[in-house]
């Protein structure tokens, strides 16, 4: 059975692996000359089930209205003119009542606790290297009064089976002493010893080699231009190469899949929000942290994979925009050298951002999809 993959990034090359040790023949089609190269690139890299609370919640309208006319360093929103932005905004809208931000979250809770699960019995399995550690992650708040507030917005996942456990200032530092020099700046926080982090790029391209292995084709440099269908079935892939005949077609290409969706009958409402990231060199420095760190107060978040710690933070609806300047990395980079001063080369930071597809509900888009043999 020959299985088209559509799209080279993390969930396309993982779907090639476990579709290629089942015994398919696999062909991943990818218009970039390497795999991982946008949403899969430089991200936040957190394994951070913690965070599987949806976007969409009662107070998120309220949110978005205040950073119309805020400088909000972790949240830039401003209206679009695109058709797609102001569809996916009401269904966003729809979403933020309190029975859909729990049923949202809860989904996305038990998506995120079977992945973490499944990524380490892969890596049992195959070795797999990735700058991967299971050190934990230190949910960060500066205040009494956002601890206060943090700890009742986590109820909710401790709940439905998330362990976290409560931390003052003390055990903060103890966790991580990377934070003892700038202790008096904490209040307290959570703390997630079941998570970790990891580079997501390194996984993906690593896969792929296993994938080869297993015998599966990467196709780069090939733009797929339609799916094809008969009937109730996916018939093949046309690219700008010629046609891939298909017995199933995986579509995994982020925000490229509504295009390929649209003209064969699929809805799939995703959004780009953009994430901004620094990689820093920490060769040398004892000020870095090991643990996965999330600063609530301002939504930064650490992650440290070898000899570099990834800070990331920052939303943006900024449409289809990919670029980005210096100047968009002055808060990340503010809240990283206040917390860990002597945490890395901070004069040479590693800069990038990336268009990240967002559901309205917060939750993947996952299953079989119109056709019998198409899945998304």
């Amino acid at each position: 059975m020959t299985t088209v993959v559509i799209g080279g990034g993390i969930i396309g090359v993982t779907m090639a692996w476990y579709l290629a040790k089942d015994g398919h023949r696999v062909v991943v089609v990818e218009r970039a000359a390497e795999t991982g190269t946008e949403a899969s690139f430089q991200n936040g890299a957190l394994l951070a089930p913690g965070h599987s609370q949806a976007w969409a919640s009662p107070h998120a309208p309220k949110t978005l209205i205040q950073s119309l006319f805020q400088d909000d360093p972790a949240l830039r929103f401003r209206l679009r003119t695109e058709p797609e932005f102001w569809t996916w905004g009401l269904r966003f809208l729809r979403n933020c009542t309190s029975e859909r931000y729990r049923a949202n979250t809860l989904r996305v809770l038990r998506c995120m606790m079977y992945g973490l699960e499944q990524l380490r019995a892969l890596r049992e399995e195959t070795g797999i290297r990735y700058d991967g550690n299971d050190k934990g992650i230190l949910y960060l708040f500066r205040t009494e009064k956002t601890l206060a507030a943090g700890l009742s917005a986590w109820d909710l996942l401790r709940q439905n089976g998330l362990p976290l456990e409560n931390v003052d200032r003390a055990r903060c530092v103890e966790i991580e002493p990377a934070l003892g020099p700038t202790r008096e700046k904490i209040a307290g926080g959570l703390f997630g010893s079941w998570e970790g982090a990891g580079d997501a790029l390194m996984f993906t391209r690593n896969l792929a080699k296993l994938c080869e292995w297993q015998g599966a084709q990467f196709r780069m440099n090939t733009t797929a231009k339609a799916i094809l269908v008969e009937g109730d079935k996916a018939t093949g892939v046309e690219t700008d190469q010629g046609r891939i005949d298909a017995d199933c077609v995986v579509l995994a290409a982020g925000l490229e899949s509504p295009r390929l969706g649209r003209p064969i009958g699929l809805d799939l409402p995703v959004y780009p929000i953009k994430g901004y990231t620094a990689t820093i060199d920490t060769k040398g420095r004892t000020g870095a942290p090991t643990v996965g760190i999330i600063e609530e107060d301002n939504l930064v978040a650490f992650a440290r994979m070898g000899d570099r710690l990834r800070a990331g933070g920052k939303a943006e609806f900024a449409g289809f925009d990919r670029s980005y300047k210096p100047a968009d990395f002055r808060g990340v980079m503010k809240v990283t050298r206040d917390l860990f001063p002597g945490g890395g080369d901070y004069d040479n930071p590693v800069y990038y951002a990336c268009l990240r597809p967002v559901s309205p509900g917060g939750q993947p888009i996952l299953g079989r999809a119109k056709y019998r043999n198409l899945f998304v």
